[in-house]
């Protein structure tokens, strides 16, 4: 086995100081409501020990607008494609689902009210635990154009509060949140206030994803390694105990548009793009995500919509609809620039901006590796698409550089589904779960592939790649 100089040392430093745990590691995946056409058998899952349904309105629970909560699948039949340890939980909430937690949060009895209303619905479809993914307390959420940050300061005290209200109402299942990855939207995470919201919590899914978002005005990284530790990082300065810390995975690529008369972007970050925000905060339509999931062709049958639904995993088009042509990213007819724009499904109406779908492909075939920050990146000076994304490689790196040495007590990924062009970054990630204890192991077989790389044409491209190799007899 050979490694890459640049993890030796690493590795040395993580014997000698006694870091590497034997314990077993959390292997976490949200499995979302919209990927649920290709579920992978246990062949593929063996080895997650957490899943994480989604998603539950927050709405459901708060005092005045309350009601029941159906899986999008019965929860037995979801344990029926894991391991038969694996738990199962519910996560609540999500990117723009805010106002239930708002209005839950508000006050002692409603914060009563609402985590009795938690552990009933936890208890009626028998879920294991239980995930709030109140992202972004105290602002910066979805609304915070139409809600100013201003308005939510009350949210940072009463936050943990309600976190508290559950865990007591849950008991004995466990509970988890989904924190975010920027230091700008950890608005609640104060010195004072993040003792607090840790003490209520068995795990914290940390989203070291998006972290280039429709806000950023230039290029850069959306899950890099360099990236991804800084916001562990952040969380650990706070006072969190490392082993409750699940670091986040994205099993998707993200695109933003760039100008159309900007110089070439041949550094990867810091270029320029084209203002992925509407002044109202809303989505401009130049930005989106590709997911690594099996491609379906486009139905022979489709039919025009009639409820303005479209796009893949539908039968329906928009070609037809008076004044809504075009079948946006998101599968709804319209005519706006987010509708007919970046990411607009050609197959299923009219589009007037890049073949997403082409651009993506040649992304993945020409991707540019920055080997320091530990990101995969490409820009389509063609389509005017600057991309960043992860590959199998770089998620078994995050494991060697942040996971084993922080002490991190697992993994989480977003999404199941996303994963079924082939499974491979699943499988690599249980993998590298199983070989916690071993990095060099996880090393060995990174540094191998770094290699093979650098010495001939592959899948992606290598820029400041300098590999000496070491053999172990040399440590």
């Amino acid at each position: 086995m050979r490694l890459t100089h640049g993890l030796i040392g690493l590795l040395a430093g993580l014997t000698a100081a006694g870091t590497i745990s034997t314990t077993q590691m959390r292997n976490v995946v949200y499995f979302d409501q919209y990927h649920t056409a290709i579920v992978p058998g246990k062949d593929i899952t063996a080895g997650i020990t957490h899943v994480i349904m989604t998603f539950a309105n927050s709405s459901l629970f708060a005092p005045t607008t309350s009601g029941p909560y159906t899986p999008f699948m019965p929860v037995p039949s979801v344990r029926a494609h894991f391991d038969s340890g694996a738990k199962v939980g519910i996560a609540i909430g999500g990117w723009g689902d805010t106002a239930g937690f708002s209005a839950g949060a508000a006050s002692a009895e409603t914060r009563h009210t609402y985590a009795a209303n938690v552990a009933s619905m936890a208890a009626e479809h028998g879920f294991d635990f239980v995930d709030v993914d109140w992202e972004y307390p105290g602002g910066n959420g979805e609304d915070y154009r139409q809600t100013p940050n201003a308005d939510k300061t009350t949210e940072i005290t009463t936050f943990p509060l309600l976190l508290k209200e559950i865990k007591a109402a849950i008991a004995p299942r466990a509970l988890s949140i989904a924190v975010p990855g920027l230091e700008r939207d950890m608005i609640a995470y104060t010195p004072e206030q993040a003792p607090q919201i840790f003490a209520s919590v068995d795990m914290v899914n940390v989203m070291a994803y998006d972290l280039m978002n429709r806000r950023d005005v230039v290029t850069k990284h959306h899950s890099s390694v360099s990236g991804s530790l800084d916001s562990v990082r952040r969380y650990t300065a706070l006072g969190l105990d490392a082993s409750k810390i699940n670091l986040g995975l994205a099993y998707y690529a993200k695109y933003f548009q760039t100008p159309a008369n900007a110089s070439a972007c041949t550094t990867g970050t810091g270029c320029p793009i084209v203002p992925a925000e509407n002044a109202d905060g809303s989505d401009a339509g130049t930005s989106g995500t590709v997911t690594f999931e099996r491609q379906v062709s486009v139905p022979g049958n489709l039919t025009t919509s009639t409820d303005e639904s479209c796009g893949t995993g539908t039968f329906f088009t928009c070609a037809g609809l008076a004044g809504k042509g075009c079948c946006s990213q998101y599968g709804y007819c319209g005519a706006t620039t987010a509708h007919c724009g970046a990411g607009c499904q050609n197959g299923y109406g009219t589009c007037s901006g890049a073949d997403i779908q082409t651009s993506y492909q040649t992304a993945m075939e020409r991707g540019v590796l920055d080997q320091r920050e530990g990101g995969m990146w490409y820009w389509d000076a063609e389509a005017n698409l600057f991309w960043t994304w992860d590959t199998v490689e770089l998620m078994q790196r995050k494991f060697v550089e942040i996971v084993a040495p922080l002490g991190l007590g697992g993994v989480m990924a977003w999404s199941l589904g996303e994963d079924s062009a082939d499974w491979s970054h699943i499988l690599a990630v249980s993998q590298a779960v199983r070989e916690k204890g071993s990095p060099l192991m996880i090393a060995g077989r990174h540094a191998r592939e770094v290699h093979r790389r650098a010495m001939r044409p592959g899948r992606y491209q290598m820029r400041h790649e300098h590999v000496r190799e070491v053999s172990v007899g040399e440590l």
